[in-house]
């Protein structure tokens, strides 16, 4: 088994490798990049300086072959797109993610100040899922059939089928705006700052309940359904069934014996904690105005900002694929019957 997560550590060098190149070559043959925008920026300060002969047409303005070659030389232009992309890993290597071209600051600065709410939003809405999902799967495996899994089954699934921007929108119209019950979108207030311990406690709860549920609501059907499901496989395995023969209760049977291994499924998700980090939605975030890692891509993409692309790809790639190894682990770990080769 060692040998076996060896080659998957060392299957990240090359999926990391084919995954950057992809969009590096997409990104380097997509009109409109960096060197497109610059040239437009020179040449409406050309115009405005009243230079060319196209008076105040702005966009007529020719850039002297001189500029345009400085400018492709500053971004490698002049290399060729293998040359570009070796030059590129090369830095990356070292830690060097480069400058973004929309914000004037080091591509690893932009990204960093957005971990906190990705983390934030990624990891309550990881507890508060597991933490509701599992005992409401339990319950409704323990109550098959019955009035109350009938109407829990409704209910999660009329969540898992409302787009979690959708909701949101609603939630605001109607809770934020017209009730005035809850903050018209954002991460925290202006002057979150200045408050004192449980004044920052409380805005930041309520500025976090209308984006959580809009993030967790497309998740509950699967997870809750995934527990129940995994339980009542159990319930009717020949085990469960002598447990019962030789006298047990049904809530020892249930918690003690049939419970353990139906958490096997839901305990190997826990292997994906490390991809909390990009926890996220462009279009949730959007719609609450928070400058998450996932409108911050999203932004980049759109701005052709593509040294941040590049070092968003970067962390996606890696912590992903770190990610899936370690819920293979805890796979092996939790349940001793898989042997990996």
């Amino acid at each position: 088994m060692l040998s076996y997560f060896v080659r998957r550590f060392l299957l990240i060098i090359p999926t990391f490798i084919g995954c950057t190149i992809l969009v590096y070559a997409i990104l380097e043959y997509t009109p409109g990049g960096p060197f497109e925008r610059a040239m437009d920026m020179a040449q409406q300060a050309a115009a405005q300086r009243g230079e060319g002969g196209g008076g105040g047409g702005g966009y007529q303005v020719q850039v002297p072959e001189a500029a345009k070659e400085e400018l492709r030389r500053y971004y490698h232009l002049d290399k060729p797109v293998w040359k570009r992309y070796a030059l590129w890993l090369g830095n990356i290597v070292q830690g060097d993610f480069g400058e973004s071209y929309v914000y004037g600051d080091p591509v690893l600065d932009v990204i960093i100040t957005r971990f906190p709410i990705s983390i934030y939003f990624g990891l309550v809405g990881f507890l508060l899922s597991y933490g509701i999902c599992i005992p409401l799967g339990i319950i409704k495996a323990v109550k098959h059939s019955s009035t109350f899994d009938f109407v829990s089954s409704v209910l999660v699934f009329i969540g898992y089928a409302i787009p979690g921007w959708a909701l949101g929108a609603v939630m605001l119209v109607l809770l934020g705006g017209q009730l005035g019950w809850f903050p018209l979108g954002g991460f925290r207030s202006t002057d979150w700052e200045y408050l004192s311990f449980w004044d920052k406690v409380w805005d930041q709860f309520h500025h976090s309940v209308l984006p959580l549920i809009a993030y967790m609501i497309g998740g509950f059907a699967t997870l809750t359904i995934l527990m129940k499901n995994s339980l009542l496989e159990n319930l009717g395995q020949d085990y469960v069934r002598t447990a019962f023969a030789k006298g047990l209760s049904e809530k020892r049977v249930v918690f003690v014996h049939a419970l353990r291994n139906s958490l096997i499924p839901i305990a190997t998700g826990l292997g994906h904690f490390l991809t909390l980090i990009l926890a996220g939605s462009v279009l949730i975030e959007r719609t609450f105005n928070i400058d998450g890692f996932g409108y911050l891509g999203y932004r980049s993409a759109v701005e052709r900002d593509y040294t941040v692309v590049m070092g968003i790809l970067v962390f996606s790639v890696v912590i992903k694929l770190l990610g899936n190894i370690f819920s293979d682990m805890l796979y092996a770990i939790i349940d001793p019957r898989i042997r990996f080769r």
